[in-house]
């Protein structure tokens, strides 16, 4: 159902509105962490490190789409909160012909650089045509990425979290029958994984946009919707290419890390895959919250509410806070456990690698959860430029620590380079949003000083 998010208690509202994109989010990693568990127990090793060290460039182009269709669904959001029906249709309408045309876009230029890219980052000889048979097909299909990402946000931006989560459930399901198809069954080795995923992600992205067109009357477009201006698209454009961008930046700082962790070998790469699916699935709920955010403040935006807008942010922050806390504490004493999974009887290296990589993310973990909150809560006001610059900051302090700290520290070097960046960026998205929502207050007291006053009535109740 479609939620007003600028109503209500603010942090209950955040809350139920992340739980289904939490849940969503999990069953999202699962897609991937499910390739992973059957490709390392049917395959191999080496199989298992080949998919895994594509994570970086798979992030490149998702994370590009993930941070467009994000920031056209600000627009809609905004336009939500603010009781405009007309053009929320005209911002749905406008998502679908620009997703469409950086779809085609997108897919030629990642296939065609894939082995260049895989080449660029050391790709281990030994592993690199299991990397380069995975990661093409997923880029092949990257149009069912951008379709369920769209569909995903569109729905986000009116309040609904919960269709996009049954839908994702039930692809989840048939994505791992697939795996086992494709790969047991059919024995088209990692290939097999890449079109489990994307088969899948396909079908819940289709499903979830015949139920969204009819089910929600506000989504239902004509021919008028689709005739855009181009100020209109560029609104968009505004908003959602520099999260994409965003996204982009920091999956290069990504790649730096990704080729030098290849220089420490095979064994290195696993036990790295392996704690980063970890990692992963269990800072979803900062990523939710983060999600949930962004919907909540475009909408409250929209409506002009600044004083809901502030509660809200410092409320999630303090419930972040506490979730960082728990995730430290389960990444840290289910590491072995969890590592497991993935490889049949891992080495006590390969254990002792995970956890310790584990370890020092569990520690930054309130400094993601800052990230997540004030970046999101940014992203929702429609300061995604501030956003990309946060990007940029973190791309340069994973370069800067892969390419030196690892030259001193070794394998921890590598271990830090996330919390630098994470430490590196939150300095300026904290001070960010405390200067613009201050600059905002003194707007709103601005204009309520120079209201007029209509009436004695009005005049006599102020005396």
């Amino acid at each position: 159902m479609v939620r007003n998010l600028t109503k209500g208690k603010p942090l209950k509202q955040i809350l139920v509105f992340a739980l289904p994109i939490f849940i969503g989010n999990v069953f999202q990693q699962l897609y991937s962490m499910v390739d992973n568990i059957i490709v390392g127990n049917t395959l191999g090793e080496q199989a298992f490190a080949g998919v895994g060290a594509t994570t970086s460039i798979a992030f490149l182009v998702i994370g590009f789409v993930q941070g467009l269709t994000a920031g056209f669904a600000v627009k809609t959001s905004q336009y939500f909160g603010n009781g405009d029906v007309e053009n929320v249709k005209r911002s749905v309408a406008s998502s679908f012909v620009l997703g469409a045309a950086v779809t085609v876009l997108l897919t030629l230029a990642s296939v065609f650089a894939t082995m260049p890219l895989l080449r660029l980052m050391q790709t281990p000889e030994d592993i690199i045509n299991y990397s380069y048979d995975y990661i093409v097909v997923v880029f092949a299909g990257v149009g069912a990425t951008m379709l369920y990402n769209l569909v995903s946000s569109i729905l986000r931006a009116l309040g609904d979290s919960k269709i996009p989560l049954l839908f994702l459930v039930i692809a989840s399901v048939i994505n791992v029958g697939l795996d086992l198809m494709f790969i047991v069954v059919f024995d088209m080795g990692v290939a097999g994984a890449g079109w489990a995923t994307v088969i899948s992600q396909l079908l819940s992205a289709l499903a979830c946009a015949i139920y969204m067109f009819k089910r929600y009357e506000i989504l239902r477009l004509s021919k008028r919707h689709f005739k855009m201006s181009a100020k209109f698209c560029w609104e968009h454009l505004y908003v959602g290419l520099p999260m994409a961008f965003q996204y982009s930046i920091i999956a290069v700082g990504i790649m730096v890390q990704q080729a030098a962790l290849n220089t420490f070998g095979t064994l290195y790469v696993s036990a790295y895959t392996a704690a980063s699916k970890i990692d992963s699935i269990v800072t979803q709920s900062l990523v939710a919250m983060g999600s949930a955010v962004a919907t909540y403040v475009g909408q409250n935006y929209g409506a002009g509410e600044i004083d809901r807008i502030n509660k809200g942010i410092n409320q999630a922050m303090i419930v972040s806070v506490g979730l960082a806390l728990v995730s430290g504490i389960l990444v840290y004493f289910g590491s072995d456990l969890l590592t497991g999974l993935f490889i049949k009887e891992p080495s006590a290296q390969m254990l002792s690698l995970s956890k310790r990589y584990l370890f020092w993310q569990g520690v930054f973990y309130i400094g993601l959860a800052v990230i997540y909150v004030y970046r999101n809560g940014l992203q929702g006001m429609g300061y995604s430029a501030l956003t990309m610059i946060g990007g940029v900051i973190e791309l340069v302090m994973r370069i800067v620590a892969s390419l030196f700290l690892v030259k001193v520290l070794g394998y921890l070097g590598l271990c830090l380079s996330n919390p630098c960046a994470w430490l590196g960026v939150d300095i300026l998205f904290i001070a960010s949003y405390y200067v613009i929502i201050h600059n905002k207050y003194k707007r709103v007291a601005r204009r309520i000083s120079i209201a007029p006053i209509k009436s004695n009535k009005h005049r006599k109740s102020v005396a």
